[in-house]
């Protein structure tokens, strides 16, 4: 029963909301499991240089692996696919250009990308795709998918307001004080059922300025690769919205160690691919060292002259 009167609480916000038409559920790593009961996916080849979430996922659906290593523009070197073996193919930094994409939907036919990393990249037609929330915006979670083929069955829906506390915390106080919420939500995924997405991140969704974002994010990576010159080994291409600037330096673990000392916080993204004895030198060597530089919506200029000065401080 409908309930009238007594407190307001959050408001119902109205806006256009990106990737409206797609598939909306509750994480990344349930966007695959739903396409593996839908397509049926018995057999994955996978880029070595990945997040090993996506390697659980495989494990929990009992989906068979089998791995290729990718170049250093980002790009899947040469694969040979067995007739029943889908192709998944991450979009890394969002460097991978729609027509890179394209190719290699042409090419090997069962394709999966990954846009996590490229938010504001629109799907190819006809292609499964998918993308996540929570790296581009204050969200707890949430996923979305493109697929032609669609589940019969009908998944819960989620509820995000108890994963609320810590997006709350480190909007008024310190990043580092609600780090541990921060991660113990990221864990929460690892075996959570295939949810649709929750009413409540879906209307967090429909207040985002995405026109302001996207451009934010655009202009504060081409700051970063100006004033990075050639101290990158990368060479990039200039993404529109990039998820973070990828800064590749020789000595880049010791550097983000530095960086947390003046509160400057960057991840090492994929751990567990340094450790791989089946990743090539260079991929080993990228995980550990590559420094994905913030690139979101709450820098500005001024923000991006200051991390990389205290970069090249301790370069």
């Amino acid at each position: 029963m409908r309930e009238y009167g007594g407190y307001i609480e959050l408001d119902t916000y109205r806006l256009p909301m990106l990737h409206e038409g797609a598939v909306a559920l509750d994480c990344g790593r349930n966007c695959l499991a739903y396409l593996f009961g839908t397509r049926k996916i018995k057999k994955l080849m996978l880029p070595y240089y990945m997040c090993d979430s996506v390697l659980n996922v495989c494990r929990r659906y009992g989906v068979e692996m089998s791995f290729y290593h990718i170049n250093e523009s980002f790009a899947p070197e040469e694969v040979s696919l067995p007739g029943d073996t889908w192709l998944y193919v991450m979009n890394y930094y969002g460097q991978l250009k729609r027509e890179q994409l394209a190719e290699l939907k042409s090419k090997y036919k069962r394709v999966i990308f990954d846009n996590a990393q490229a938010y504001f990249d629109e799907p190819l037609d006809g292609t499964d795709t998918l993308y996540t929330c929570r790296k581009f915006f204050g969200v707890p979670d949430g996923a979305f998918l493109y697929t032609d083929t669609l589940s019969d069955e009908e998944y819960p829906l989620d509820e995000s307001f108890e994963r609320m506390h810590f997006l709350l915390g480190r909007y008024e106080r310190s990043a580092s004080e609600f780090y541990q919420e921060y991660s113990a939500n990221n864990h929460q995924f690892a075996d959570a059922p295939i949810r649709r997405m929750s009413r409540l991140t879906e209307n967090l969704l429909h207040g985002i300025d995405y026109g302001y974002v996207k451009q934010r994010r655009t202009d504060n990576f081409k700051t970063y690769n100006k004033l990075s010159g050639s101290m990158n080994q990368l060479k990039l291409r200039e993404p529109e919205g990039a998820f973070a600037y990828p800064l590749l330096i020789e000595n880049g673990s010791a550097v983000r160690k530095a960086l947390q000392q003046k509160k400057i916080y960057i991840p090492t993204l994929w751990p567990n691919v340094a450790a791989d004895g089946g990743a090539s030198g260079w991929e080993r060597y990228a995980a550990e060292n590559i420094l994905p530089l913030p690139t979101d919506q709450r820098y500005n200029t001024d923000d991006i002259n200051y991390i990389m000065q205290e970069i090249k401080n301790n370069v």
